[in-house]
């Protein structure tokens, strides 16, 4: 009896650590490409890091904080509230502008950037109206505001960024149990924020970090504006100044930024629970609006689809019917077919292996072990261009690594195996994106109880069966919220494809990219609109199964 014990002691310390020795390597793994870039930090930088430090960096940090929080504070005011009213409060529209909340995640920043700077400047549609509205003549009758400030620069990102938001926060709020809100109303708490905002902070702060770092690392909003922030001056360094050194170190400071917040909000919650351990039906009881509430939650909501969907959706196809956009169907399809399959290979991949790291991370690894896989979720702080020196690095080691292996068996391979193929990009995208899925499910993690786990695995499931059985069945709703957001971030993202792609290799997003280049806006709005219908397919699915959790 007692060697039996002994034996079952054995293998389940045996699994544990299998478990926590496979979340290890694939952390690596995805760490693999970041450890390149600071590795290429290490080199000498020729003073110029020192001389940018006296001259030009500082105004690069104010610029990036002030993004940053302008961005994060609009964006948080429109997800979240667009989530409680339309978890909250049945009211005329509600049902359609729950799933258009979505849409503006699927357009770019740098092309709403465009588009609103061609329908706002001085020739543009807006202001001759308004002088052929009131007579004036020149610039000097009148004023208006110019859009390429800090202030349109973080009205444009959060327009687009917030769905982020919007998308976990409603998942939680339609995950929490209905006893919850019943017991604050019976003793008088304020349902918002009593119970579902402290409930929800998970996923805000998952959803905030996932903004913070799309702002830090953009590239063509700020370009645009005419804004010097941290990215921008990572190209100025390397490209014009052709120190990729240099370039590093800068990137490494964007990095250690939006990993300062990480490490400052996890110590905040770190002896706090935010599980959901109340049975009964989930998702708080919906309110009837009278008409004039009604119409203010329409407002609401309606506002920022306003602002980051119809506006320049309505502008872009002002523009496809000025010109004949695509004369080559043949094109056209295979650059939909580009797109459209490795978004859905990539998130599939990035989902499963986030969903396997913040599950072994949440429940099977110490505190030190947990924060060095939460470390591979960072990725997205580094601006695209930095990234894909990583996995450019990383590839040719693995080609390496690959031709060494195969020539154990006396197999010998000519040409690339790896570099140059779309396995590449699929690396480039799970470095960049796992951020997005380990959130997703991190958040979603904290929603169930441990005692689950624990109580089944009492009964003699194995650890993974216990995934399968308590796990998988809880998650599904945050897995597909995430796995919404990474097709869509996936189809729209533009620096890692354009230098990472095989030749002949186009999607929507560098063919939207080239023309806007070129300042042919006219010519852009067609593959920028066919971004915007591909990503329609996803948010369909995903609203139809997030309203059925809901009911």
């Amino acid at each position: 009896m007692i060697n039996h014990t002994n034996m079952r002691h054995k293998n389940k310390y045996t699994a544990s650590v299998f478990w926590q020795l496979s979340a290890f390597i694939c952390s690596f793994f995805v760490l693999m490409p970041i450890f390149n870039i600071l590795f290429v930090s290490l080199g000498d930088n020729q003073g110029l890091l020192l001389h940018l430090g006296e001259t030009v960096l500082p105004r690069y940090f104010l610029n990036t904080i002030i993004l940053m929080v302008g961005v994060g504070f609009v964006a948080l005011i429109f997800g979240v509230s667009a989530g409680w009213i339309i978890s909250r409060y049945e009211f005329w529209g509600r049902g359609t502008l729950s799933w258009m909340l979505v849409l503006p995640a699927a357009i770019p920043a740098y092309l709403i950037a465009y588009t609103y700077t061609d329908f706002l400047e001085y020739a543009g549609p807006v202001q001759t109206f308004l002088r052929v509205l009131f007579g004036w003549n020149s610039p000097q009758d009148y004023w208006f505001p110019d859009i390429r400030t800090h202030y349109g620069a973080i009205l444009m990102m959060a327009s687009v960024l917030y769905p982020y938001i919007y998308v976990f926060v409603r998942t939680t709020f339609q995950q929490i149990s209905r006893t919850l809100f019943e017991a604050a109303e019976l003793t008088g708490k304020p349902l918002f924020s009593g119970v579902a905002l402290s409930l929800a902070r998970p996923a805000i702060i998952a959803s905030l970090s996932l903004v913070l770092m799309e702002v830090v690392s953009d590239f063509g909003t700020v370009d645009y504006f005419g804004i010097e922030t941290l990215t921008l001056g990572i190209f100025n360094v390397w490209l014009g100044m052709n120190n990729i050194v240099a370039a590093a170190q800068i990137s490494i400071f964007a990095f250690a930024l939006i990993l300062a917040l990480l490490v400052v909000e996890r110590q905040a919650r770190s002896n706090r629970l935010f599980s959901n351990k109340s049975p009964g039906l989930k998702g708080m009881p919906r309110v009837s609006l009278p008409p004039r509430l009604q119409l203010i939650c329409f407002v609401i909501c309606g506002l920022p689809i306003l602002i980051g969907f119809i506006l320049p959706v309505s502008i872009l196809v002002s523009f496809i019917m000025q010109v004949n956009n695509f004369d080559s169907i043949q094109f056209l399809q295979q650059t939909f077919k580009n797109t459209f399959v490795i978004a859905l290979l990539s998130a599939g991949f990035i989902i499963i292996v986030s969903a396997f790291l913040a599950i072994i991370s949440f429940y099977k690894l110490r505190k030190s072990e947990r924060f060095f896989a939460s470390l591979s979720a960072t990725g997205y702080a580094f601006p695209g261009t930095i990234l894909a020196i990583g996995v450019l690095y990383f590839s040719a080691q693995l080609e390496t690594l690959s031709k060494s292996f195969l020539m154990i068996f006396y197999i010998e391979v000519e040409g690339a195996i790896i570099s140059g193929t779309l396995l590449v990009l699929i690396i480039a995208y799970l470095v960049r994106f796992n951020a997005v899925g380990f959130g997703a499910i991190t958040s979603g993690l904290e929603q169930i109880p441990r005692e689950l786990m624990s109580a089944s695995q009492l009964l003699g499931r194995s650890f993974s069966g216990s995934i399968k059985a308590i796990l998988i069945p809880n998650l599904w709703p945050p897995i597909l919220a995430g796995g919404l957001l990474l097709f869509v971030d996936i189809m729209k993202e533009l620096p890692l494809t354009l230098l990472l792609r095989p030749l002949d290799f186009e999607t929507f997003s560098t063919v939207t990219y080239q023309f806007a280049k070129d300042e042919m806006l006219e010519k852009a709005a067609f593959p920028a609109l066919c971004i915007v219908v591909v990503g329609l397919i996803p948010v369909i699915i995903a609203n139809m199964a997030l309203t059925r959790v809901a009911k």
